[in-house]
């Protein structure tokens, strides 16, 4: 009788090119000067508490990639948190650290691990903790051209992952342009 094993990735790798375990076990380490704008528009975005200037810090051609969507080009990140301000009033940041990248991570990539307690009414306890960890890549200029956001670590499928991490990316994308064209005329004003 021929035996079924169950199927494995190549690679759990999260976007920083390593395992949870491992990038859970970075140390902290102070934000570089180039870094501390980058560091405050995400706490504003994280916070729901976003600015008109908070996402000056990303390239017009950026992409930011979670577990649920995958927003293309500025106005569509924009969009994606300006619409995570409409379901959550309210989100702290209980903890924030950037991490001290290993040599295998490029020079170019701000690693941090942060929680956020997203709250649908205010005046209640947090709704959901969510722990993420944030892989930044940034180009010469120091504006970010990838933002991925990954839950507890963990890889963020995409087509890379096969027939259904193909179906998944496509759901992403579908789901970022559906917030887009919903949230979109807000976000711009």
């Amino acid at each position: 009788m021929l035996a079924l094993r169950p199927r494995t990735f190549v690679s759990l790798a999260n976007a920083a090119g390593l395992k949870p375990f491992e990038t859970k076990a970075l140390k902290e380490r102070a934000p570089k000067d180039h870094e501390s704008k980058i560091i405050q528009s995400l706490k504003e975005m994280y916070s729901c508490q976003p600015t008109e200037n908070t996402f000056d810090i990303y390239a017009r051609d950026a992409v930011f990639h979670d577990p649920i969507g995958i927003a293309e080009g500025l106005d569509s990140v924009r969009a994606q948190f300006i619409g995570l301000k409409k379901i959550f009033p309210r989100a702290d940041i209980p903890k924030f650290r950037v991490l001290e990248a290993p040599a295998s991570v490029p020079t170019n990539v701000i690693l941090i691990d942060q929680d956020v307690a997203y709250y649908r009414d205010p005046q209640k306890s947090p709704t959901k903790t969510v722990n993420s960890l944030l892989t930044l890549e940034t180009n010469d200029a120091h504006q970010v051209t990838r933002h991925t956001e990954e839950w507890d670590h963990s890889k963020t499928t995409s087509a890379d992952d096969g027939f259904l991490g193909m179906l998944n990316e496509q759901r992403k994308k579908l789901t970022a342009s559906l917030t887009n064209m919903v949230v979109g005329k807000d976000a711009k004003e």
